[in-house]
């Protein structure tokens, strides 16, 4: 057999044997089976966001708020790809995540009332980008009981972000 045709073989059969490896190591990713996209929160307040799935990747942002609320759009084996309420996208490892849910005040202030009604007692006002844990947010209502330290009270759904428009929430 000619040397360059010998050369040829070996190579495709390479291809051959690496493709057919590659293949169950993709479809034996670690999805988790959860929705996307969803709302979890930062775990630590140390995390970095990377421009890729992998520890290769080049870090591109570093949070420094645990419990910050971030949405994830997409997974790939155990790294999570995740868009904080600014719109900024990168991908975190899933250790790094946690499932508790919680809001960031996106608006000036929102106000905190002792019923979900305007008419109710103000509890208090709560600034903007501080971060708050959901309580109870039923999906027939147009407003979520929220914590932020030791204010709990309702808020109506907007000047926050960190739950969905018709999403039920359980605390």
């Amino acid at each position: 057999m000619p040397q360059i045709l010998r050369k040829f073989l070996y190579r495709f059969m390479a291809l051959a044997i690496l493709g057919s490896l590659t293949t169950p190591l993709v479809a034996s990713a670690q999805e988790s089976g959860l929705p996307i996209p969803r709302f979890v929160a930062l775990r630590s307040d140390k995390v970095f966001l990377r421009s890729g799935p992998g520890l290769r990747y080049p870090k591109v942002w570093i949070y420094h708020r645990r419990n910050m609320p971030m949405e994830v759009v997409s997974e790939f084996d155990t790294w999570r790809k995740v868009r904080d309420w600014e719109g900024s996208e990168g991908w975190v490892h899933q250790s790094l995540l946690v499932g508790s849910r919680h809001v960031i005040v996106t608006d000036d202030s929102i106000t905190l009332y002792s019923a979900a009604d305007e008419n109710a007692r103000k509890i208090a006002m709560v600034s903007a980008s501080v971060i708050g844990r959901i309580e109870d947010c039923p999906a027939n209502m147009n407003w979520c009981q929220l914590r932020f330290g030791d204010f709990e009270g309702w808020a109506p759904r907007h000047g926050f972000w960190g739950v969905y428009e018709d999403e039920t929430v359980e605390g």
